[in-house]
């Protein structure tokens, strides 16, 4: 398969914990082959799963949840192919045709408005009370900032009309 082979240290990192989740129902220990930032930086992570071009999982963290960015995404990938609500566990057959995205997010930053924000470069976190939404940057079908934070209010449970804080980042995104 001719995407696998140009997959980067992240998203190759991530599969291998699918796959080893999968067939194994063990969780990968991170391998000593990785860049050395992977064992030494932390931070969230989200790790997406794609299927013929839909998604398939999406799962990650926020804030480090994890000692390291390689923890987060071996994590984060056996979350995204087996405990995504919306979504059926990957099953084993599956995996081949299976497309990978890693995002290692930036740090946060507090706006005060939408003019602050760029659907392509910031990704968007709203916060209303214990409920919290995020959304990633450059999203497939999002092309506005008011899509944007539509779509992370509606993860969050939180009404359209409602006010919220809102917060944004950027990522650095693997494939």
């Amino acid at each position: 398969m001719r995407q696998k082979e140009q997959e980067d240290a992240y998203v190759k990192l991530a599969r291998m914990s699918m796959e080893e989740y999968v067939h194994t129902g063990r969780v990968l220990h991170a391998p000593d082959h990785l860049p050395e930032e992977m064992y030494n930086t932390r931070g969230g992570v989200f790790v997406s799963i794609k299927k013929q071009g839909a998604l398939r999982g999406c799962i990650g963290t926020i804030q480090a949840a994890y000692s390291s960015i390689a923890e987060e995404i071996i994590y984060n990938a056996i979350s995204a192919s087996t405990r995504d609500p919306r979504f059926p566990a990957v099953k084993a057959e599956e995996l081949e045709k299976l497309t990978i995205s890693v995002d290692v997010l930036g740090d946060m930053e507090q706006i005060d408005s939408l003019d602050k924000l760029d659907v392509k470069r910031y990704g968007v976190v709203v916060t209303k009370g214990r409920r919290r939404g995020l959304l990633l940057p450059n999203l497939e079908g999002v092309n506005t900032i008011e899509e944007q934070v539509a779509i992370a209010k509606q993860k969050a449970g939180i009404g359209d009309l409602e006010e919220v804080q809102l917060e944004r980042f950027e990522v650095v995104r693997h494939f």
